[in-house]
């Protein structure tokens, strides 16, 4: 098998996670703005993945995890009104949020496991 044909048999992703500490009196605030934003993220071109979660254990830690198919949907996406809203709601947090990428490779039919 040649290089190619090995890199060709693994799916790419980029996944991001956006963690957030919310003041306790503005999570249900955030958590309605994200939630609205969410659904428009989910049909921009190469978006995989966009969930909204809360922690168990810190009912005001908050997390946006997203999966695209390419860095050139994700800068689009980090370009676009969606994200500049979310970036404006930012203002109810505790703590500045933190913004994590990862470059996923995994074998192609994995994702049926």
């Amino acid at each position: 098998m040649s290089y190619w044909q090995a890199i060709c048999s693994y799916i790419y992703m980029i996944m991001v996670i956006i963690r957030m500490k919310v003041l306790s009196e503005k999570r249900m605030e955030l958590s309605q703005a994200i939630t609205s934003l969410t659904r428009s993220t989910r049909m921009e071109k190469g978006c995989r993945r966009c969930d909204f979660c809360q922690s168990i254990d810190d009912e005001n830690r908050l997390f946006l995890l997203e999966e695209w198919d390419t860095q050139e949907n994700l800068m689009t996406h980090l370009k676009s009104e969606h994200f500049r809203v979310l970036r404006g709601a930012m203002n109810l947090l505790k703590e500045p949020y933190k913004r994590t990428f990862y470059n996923v490779f995994h074998p192609a039919g994995m994702e049926e496991i």
